[in-house]
């Protein structure tokens, strides 16, 4: 008699940690429901974890259990994920939504915005608008200085044509990618991801983002609002990411030579993705850091 138990091969870090199901919610802005993930005990300190474009929630999954004793909350920007669709995105919309979820996840008082990739762009616009409501910003491999890869990709028409539909999700999770593309993944986290970055329609399936979201208008302006951040921010940057030692360089005085740039060895731009145990130790690192100094105010 055979064993027909199917041996789970996942790093046991990554068991736990997705098997820690998330709180699902809701939250209507500007006439948009906008989806979230959450983890942890109201009335923690809180997290606000924004995604990079046509990406979604589901990829802060692998990490967000495990960041802390804090009220962790990954939201579906519009145009995103599960959230609702609007005619147009612009950044002050994606930031109304950032703090709507960071105030319906319950935290206790203002919470930290982690932004990815165009994510960072949205974060650091969240801290300008958000004032006080925003604890610190920690941007992950956001160029600041030019446009975000999703855009250009879509711009210069190497991705995001036109929607494709999959007779199977096992066909479309092979043909994902994401951009820009990158060495290396942790393969179990790139399956996950892909699985569900995906929904079902009467004729197949099809990827969750709306592909008007490209349209947006152009984000690189995000380095000139660096210096309007009254609290406090860090950048990390990926060692084979976007953003170059120059560029790194030119946010760092942006930001009065006052902020932590920190390079994450071995990483690519998404490093969520292929190497999620070093940014989840620079992240516990640096909100440690956060609750045990006293903020420097420019």
């Amino acid at each position: 008699m055979s064993d027909s138990r199917v041996i789970d091969t996942r790093p046991e870090w990554l068991q736990r940690s997705l098997g820690m199901e998330p709180e699902h919610g809701e939250v209507v802005v500007a006439g948009c429901p906008i989806n979230l993930l959450m983890w942890g005990d109201r009335g923690k300190p809180g997290i606000v974890l924004v995604h990079g474009g046509a990406a979604h929630a589901h990829w802060w999954a692998p990490i967000a259990p495990l960041i802390g004793d804090y009220r962790v909350v990954a939201l579906d920007l519009s145009g995103h994920g599960d959230s609702g669709r609007r005619d147009t995105y612009v950044v002050d919309l994606w930031t109304e939504e950032v703090l709507a979820a960071a105030h319906a996840g319950g935290a206790d008082g203002p919470s930290v915005v982690v932004g990815h990739s165009m994510g960072g762009f949205v974060a650091v616009a969240t801290a300008v608008a958000g004032g006080d409501d925003v604890a610190g910003t920690i941007v992950l491999d956001s160029p600041m200085v030019e446009d975000d890869p999703e855009v250009e990709a879509a711009r210069i028409g190497e991705a995001f044509g036109v929607p494709k539909t999959y007779a199977t999700i096992d066909d479309a999770i092979a043909r994902f990618r994401t951009v820009p593309a990158q060495d290396n993944y942790e393969p179990n986290i790139l399956d996950y991801v892909a699985r569900h970055s995906l929904r079902q329609t009467d004729n197949g399936w099809v990827w969750k983002f709306d592909q008007g979201l490209f349209r947006a208008i152009s984000r690189n302006a995000a380095a000139e609002q660096l210096p309007k951040i009254k609290s406090r921010v860090a950048l990390l940057r990926a060692e084979y990411g976007l953003v170059t030692p120059e560029i790194g360089q030119i946010i760092y005085e942006n930001l009065g030579r006052v902020a932590p740039v920190v390079e994450l060895p071995d990483s690519g731009h998404h490093m969520m993705l292929d190497q999620p145990l070093i940014l989840l130790t620079a992240l516990r690192a640096l909100l440690a850091d956060w609750e045990h100094s006293v903020p420097f105010h420019r």
